[in-house]
């Protein structure tokens, strides 16, 4: 769906990426990484039942002063649902080539256009807008690709609640865990409608940031000496083959001080940079990072809230 003459503006830290993507009786379509359905322009075009380079032509002439009158129709659509992008559609790389996504938004403002103000209207744009307005266009490019977003997340729920039942109560008394005390963080993404897996485990990297922190700042001279336990991984997580792990505890006087520096200096700093490294080295999916750090952008949840001031 690449066409070298559209020009793609600026992408930021964390690019939407391609999760899945197919052709189906010659109409290209797919999910992008934060779950947004898409046509391709060429899959777009056929649905409208018009020549691609129809749809390139709206797509370059989109901010031209005065516009076409068909680009000025579409926008107009657009606007009326809150649309003020500067381009029609998402531009997303893969294998170092720029393609084109064009959202289900979009993908229907053109569809109405080009069945019912189009001069002739296109029957193929009429047959197609209502299919789609019937089942919903997330829906239908879900069912078209075989994208269910509930089944990993299910998956997920059961290795989250696995990690808990192993390790909840293997911390001696008198002091606390990294996992214990940031599952309110896991818990709070997944409600987010975050998927995590095995290669997201955010109490790693916390721990490893905080213990740095524990020896800069000396603060076993303040809450005293941090001591080892052991911590096991559920047999759906690779880390399992090495169990137990050897994990620090700390002692429950410095456990105010690490909500505290959880909520100032993690959940703002560490955890973003965390989730970067973690796609940069392919280990971490964008489909699961983009959620991520949505969430995050959007600032604390109510639940990371509770869970990190009670």
């Amino acid at each position: 769906m690449s066409t070298n003459s559209v020009t793609a503006p600026a992408q930021g830290e964390l690019p939407l990426e391609i999760a899945k993507e197919v052709e189906i009786d010659g109409v290209g379509m797919g999910v992008l990484s934060d779950g947004t359905p898409y046509l391709t322009l060429r899959g777009l075009a056929r649905m409208c039942g018009v020549e691609h380079t129809n749809i390139l032509r709206i797509a370059n002439g989109w901010n031209d002063d005065p516009p076409m009158p068909r680009v000025a129709r579409i926008k107009a659509t657009l606007a009326e649902q809150g649309f003020t992008g500067t381009t029609p559609y998402i531009p997303v790389k893969r294998d170092g080539v720029i393609h084109h996504a064009f959202s289900d938004l979009i993908c229907m403002a053109f569809l109405e256009y080009y069945a019912f103000e189009a001069k002739p209207p296109s029957q193929h744009a009429v047959d197609n807008y209502r299919l789609l307005a019937r089942k919903t266009f997330r829906s239908f490019i879900y069912a078209r690709v075989g994208y269910d977003p509930d089944a990993a997340k299910q998956a997920i729920w059961s290795q989250f609640h696995d990690r808990i039942d192993l390790n909840w109560e293997n911390v001696p008394d008198g002091y606390f865990s990294i996992f214990k005390e940031s599952a309110g963080i896991q818990l709070a993404l997944i409600r987010e409608g975050v998927v995590l897996g095995s290669h997201f485990v955010p109490d790693g990297s916390i721990g490893c940031v905080w213990g740095k922190h524990w020896r800069d700042a000396k603060l076993a001279d303040s809450f005293g000496e941090r001591r080892p336990y052991l911590h096991y991984f559920p047999d759906t997580y690779p880390q399992s083959a090495s169990n137990p792990q050897q994990a620090h505890c700390y002692p429950d006087a410095a456990l105010g001080y690490f909500k505290k520096w959880l909520r100032e200096k993690y959940l703002r700093e560490g955890l973003p940079k965390y989730l970067n490294t973690k796609v940069k080295d392919k280990s971490l999916p964008a489909v699961l990072a983009t959620a991520a750090v949505k969430a995050i952008q959007a600032g604390p949840t109510a639940t990371v809230r509770a869970l990190t001031r009670r």
